[in-house]
């Protein structure tokens, strides 16, 4: 069982003034941040509330006093050159003075709302001039350290214990529902703090839905069974998904899962540094269209996984970047049949000098008796 204690320290060290290093090209002479994910990422505080104003050459956090003494605590631990005034009411005043005769106030356009907008522009005065920007922490935070990287590995571990624990449970019989709630309750035993994400597990009919939620229905002789399971290590999370028959295979059915256990590994072993990511979706999509299910292949590859489940980079064929050392993707194509079911096969990848090294490492065996 991980514990968190055993893992290397979380460090924000550095991070502020990578942050600032992107403000002339984002027109803005200081930063605004509002969401709490970057608050975290930067500052360590893991607070629900907060505002974080970052200029050439200072930080402030602002929360209230629910956080007085753990504010504190994790500004300490994580080493943050960050001051913190704690303030329940007119902290956009208070952060306004703080910021100095400044002409131009950045502001996360994606977390903050119409209203927040105008009680800042309120607050800073006319002189002021707020800008949006995209994506200027969420792009630092695309690289992961060696500490992110191993709470990240920690987490694929619990939940490839807890798929190891309840995969002999997974029966004729049983309640998709149960099944989830088993991983769960096995994913905390093997250290986790919870689940990732609402842990899908979807039999038969229901597995032509990418992305259903368990329901009451009980598993039957002949079912494709999609389990879809991550969880959370100190904030950081992992991504994986198996896909199993109960039974015989039907035709259709080994059809498929040969179909894209191929495309998933074709998919991983594209991964590596300087590889565009549209070529990682490329690969998988052009070796399932080749078999006749491309139109049956409705998402995207991948997706980037951290401290939220879905950040950048995107895996898709929309995408622009390229992979770098760092990188944390998921591979998981898979094709959906109404009527006949769905397949779905993920793993957790980092992206390394060399090509990729895979966080999640449960067997693909699909046939269950």
């Amino acid at each position: 069982m991980t514990n968190v204690h055993d893992l290397p320290p979380l460090a924000v060290t550095g991070r502020l003034d990578r942050l600032r290093a992107g403000f002339d090209a984002a027109r803005c002479d200081a930063l605004l941040v509002t969401d709490l994910t970057n608050v975290r990422w930067l500052t360590g505080f893991t607070g629900s509330a907060g505002r974080l104003l970052v200029t050439p050459t200072n930080a402030l956090l602002v929360t209230d006093g629910r956080y007085t003494t753990q504010a504190r605590a994790q500004l300490d631990a994580s080493g943050a050159d960050v001051g913190l005034e704690i303030r329940s009411a007119e902290q956009l005043e208070l952060l306004a003075r703080a910021a100095g005769p400044i002409a131009r106030l950045g502001l996360e356009a994606a977390s903050i709302s119409w209203a927040e907008q105008r009680a800042v522009a309120a607050a800073f005065g006319a002189g002021v001039e707020p800008v949006p920007t995209d994506g200027l922490v969420e792009r630092l935070r695309m690289v992961k350290d060696d500490a992110e990287l191993a709470r990240m590995g920690a987490a694929a571990a619990a939940a490839d214990a807890a798929l190891a624990a309840v995969l002999p449970t997974v029966v004729a019989g049983v309640s998709e529902r149960e099944i989830a709630l088993g991983l769960e309750v096995a994913m905390r035993h093997a250290g986790a703090t919870g689940p990732a994400y609402e842990t899908i597990v979807a039999s038969g009919p229901n597995a032509a839905l990418p992305h259903a939620r368990p329901t009451d229905r009980r598993l039957e002789r002949g079912d494709l069974v999609i389990i879809d399971v991550g969880s959370v290590v100190d904030g950081y999370r992992s991504d994986m998904t198996r896909t199993f028959v109960l039974g015989e295979p039907t035709a259709e059915q080994r059809r498929m899962l040969d179909a894209v256990t191929e495309a998933q590994a074709l998919g991983v072993a594209a991964v590596a540094e300087g590889v565009a990511l549209r070529e990682v979706d490329r690969v998988c999509r052009e070796h399932l269209a080749g078999l006749g299910l491309g139109d049956a292949f409705s998402h995207g590859t991948g997706h980037g996984v951290g401290l939220v489940i879905h950040e950048e980079p995107r895996v898709n064929d929309r995408a622009t970047g390229t992979l770098a050392p760092g990188h944390v993707v998921t591979v998981e194509p898979g094709v959906y049949l109404p009527g006949v079911g769905g397949v779905r096969v993920e793993d957790l990848v980092v992206v390394t000098a060399t090509g990729c090294r895979p966080l999640t490492s449960s067997p693909k065996q699909p046939f269950l008796g």
